[in-house]
């Protein structure tokens, strides 16, 4: 067991949404009718709605990127799991501006159902809806086996240059191109030495799956999901190397391209060992003469206590670059 500060297992997300907005409260609000958080002056007119959701347990992502020039509406689920289409469909109804939603979400199965339910029920209302899955973790598909790949931190760049984009006044389409060129620009790419816990007894819960004490798992997901490779722990020299390798040659970045770094912790790794692979990770791109235009480190979209970390990148151009310098505000993300 992994031991836990929590007091029900069963209230878990409700208990952190009621502190969340107690702390966030003039900025985001709950709704009354379901478990959604949305901007406090949603729906704004004449901008495009922006909706994100999935399972809890991944903080700052998803409620923690809910502001300005970023997300305007979240859905909540239960820990690792899908919202309902209820609960989706009531975000996607409370954000609509008349301009349009697009929903971004990863590539789940029960998120992508409910997420499909959820815009069928909105559409029948006179609300115009689209989607885009985002799938950019290498660990989990062949580059030919795209549509099999999970959506993880590259979640996060995605939502920061739609946000980006809808606050320019884009029309639907326009935003949703980005988010199309954003995913098909990024890849992400994660490890972990130790599991994290769901929540399931009064003081912690049992571990989501097993390494050895000299163990780590290549590829890992962000709930557990097995990786591509099983191996005895390695320096952050040598798996900075393995992931940068993979992510680089999957898309691939070439010579001169632009890109954005983002390391992101998956819930207990020191900000002190990320940027030991962030200055790893540097040297190799600077050897292969890729420039890195902006870079985030820290925890972006998290698993609990999972020990570990990914790597995404995002290769640039001129219209991303503009979006990803942009002005951003929320309770969990803020860029100037």
């Amino acid at each position: 067991m992994l031991k836990k500060f929590i007091n029900d297992p069963e209230k878990v997300v409700d208990e952190m949404l009621e502190g969340f907005l107690e702390a966030h409260g003039n900025r985001i609000k709950r709704l009354e009718t379901s478990r959604a958080v949305v901007r406090r002056e949603a729906p704004i007119k004449g901008k495009v709605g922006l909706v994100t959701g999935g399972g809890s347990g991944h903080k700052p992502a998803f409620i923690g990127y809910v502001g300005e020039g970023l997300m305007d509406g979240v859905a909540v689920g239960n820990i690792f799991a899908s919202p309902s289409a209820q609960q989706i469909h009531d975000t996607v109804k409370a954000v609509d501006g008349g301009k349009g939603v697009l929903c971004v979400l990863g590539n789940y199965s029960g998120d992508i159902m409910n997420f499909d339910m959820a815009s069928d029920m909105a559409k029948e209302e006179g609300i115009k809806v689209e989607q885009v899955i985002i799938n950019d973790d290498v660990g989990s598909g062949s580059r030919d086996q795209m549509k099999n790949r999970r959506g993880v931190a590259g979640e996060v760049v995605v939502w920061k240059l739609i946000g980006a984009k809808a606050a320019e006044g884009a029309n639907l389409e326009e935003v949703k191109k980005v988010a199309e060129k954003a995913n098909a620009n990024t890849r992400s790419m994660g490890v972990a030495h130790s599991p994290c816990a769901v929540p399931s007894m009064k003081y912690g819960g049992e571990e989501t799956f097993h390494l050895g004490e000299d163990e780590m798992e290549i590829g890992v997901g962000h709930h557990g999901e097995p990786g591509v490779e099983k191996t005895k722990m390695k320096t952050a020299d040598e798996v900075t190397q393995i992931l940068a390798e993979k992510v680089l040659e999957d898309l691939p970045f070439k010579t001169a391209d632009e890109v954005n770094v983002l390391i992101s912790g998956l819930g207990s790794t020191a900000l002190l060992e990320l940027y030991i692979v962030y200055r790893k990770l540097a040297q190799i791109l600077k050897k292969r003469k890729i420039k890195i235009y902006r870079s985030y480190i820290g925890e972006f979209f998290t698993s609990l206590e999972m020990g570990g970390f990914s790597i995404t990148l995002t290769r640039l151009d001129d219209e991303l670059k503009r979006l990803l310098d942009a002005p951003a505000n929320s309770p969990l993300f803020v860029q100037a």
